[in-house]
């Protein structure tokens, strides 16, 4: 395979017990400018004009449709709520207007798969203990100045159930994320299956896809805020979150974006692949390595 964990036996317990870690200046100023620029590019070349499909947290059902499944093995534009006017014009510039991209830029463009597929991420992986991994969904997320929506608290496994759950989320920052443009927020520990967080234990409630469309499979829990704490980056730095960290961001109100680029993985031996999650390929994706 030809390639070696790079998390070092502190860096491993701080995950396992955290569900998070910080990897400063995992992506170098040159890659991070690479994809940037990548993505000027596509947002230039996007024509919205046929298609404006808007994407929201809070109200993923009623915005779910067919452009959101097909996005699972495509390059999709996806606008924050707060773009249009109410005659459906934008009130700005697409490029300032877009929630996210997604959901096989690791796949379908070469700059972004270049990184995905990179022997550091993959060394990273083999770390975390997985044994064939693969990339199930990339996102270039932007948190636009001032309407940058709010992504509410959530545990990734929910939304890419495996059984048993495997789910990693990749968060790199292609900006300094800070308190006032958007940051993520996470409770400490609370991936644990004995970690009491509201009266519930361990994976909250499931995201699910059926004959009636999307949703969730219970109502969502409350949280105490004041048991979040924030994540500050640098531009450069990748956040790994266990698949049942509870994690959030809030809206963006500051005058600058928050760029970054995230990517989930889930392992393909030991474990199966929900048939009822939102996801269904019709190629299966091809793995990182196999050990």
């Amino acid at each position: 395979m030809g390639i070696a964990g790079n998390l070092s036996p502190h860096q491993l317990q701080s995950f396992q017990s955290q569900g998070f870690i910080v990897l400063e200046s995992f992506a170098s100023p040159e890659e991070v400018d690479s994809l940037r620029k990548r993505m000027d590019q596509l947002l230039d070349e996007f024509d919205f004009s046929t298609t404006a499909s808007i994407f929201s947290t809070k109200n993923q059902q009623r915005t779910t449709d067919n452009y959101f499944y097909d996005s699972v093995e495509k390059v999709s534009f996806f606008f924050e709520e707060r773009a249009f006017d109410g005659d459906g014009n934008l009130k700005q510039p697409k490029q300032l207007s877009i929630n996210k991209v997604g959901h096989a830029l690791h796949e379908i463009d070469p700059v972004f798969k270049n990184f995905s597929y990179s022997e550091k991420l993959s060394s990273l992986l083999l770390s975390l203990d997985y044994k064939r991994p693969v990339i199930i969904q990339s996102m270039y997320i932007f948190k636009q100045p001032g309407i940058g929506g709010e992504v509410v608290p959530h545990q990734d496994n929910s939304f890419l159930y495996t059984e048993p759950t495997t789910c990693t989320g990749l968060w790199l920052a292609l900006e300094d994320a800070t308190l006032i443009n958007g940051c993520l927020w996470a409770i400490p520990g609370s991936h644990k299956s004995n970690a009491l967080i509201s009266g519930f234990y361990g994976l909250l409630r499931r995201f699910i896809r059926d004959d009636e469309g999307v949703h969730f499979d219970r109502p969502s829990p409350s949280y105490d805020q004041k048991d979040f704490v924030p994540i500050e980056v640098k531009a450069g730095s990748l956040v790994a979150i266990h698949g049942d960290l509870i994690h959030q961001s809030f809206e963006n109100q500051s005058s600058k974006s928050r760029h970054a680029y995230s990517l989930h993985v889930i392992d393909t031996i030991g474990c199966q692949w929900a048939p009822e999650n939102w996801i269904r390929r019709k190629v299966d994706p091809k793995p990182l390595y196999v050990s």
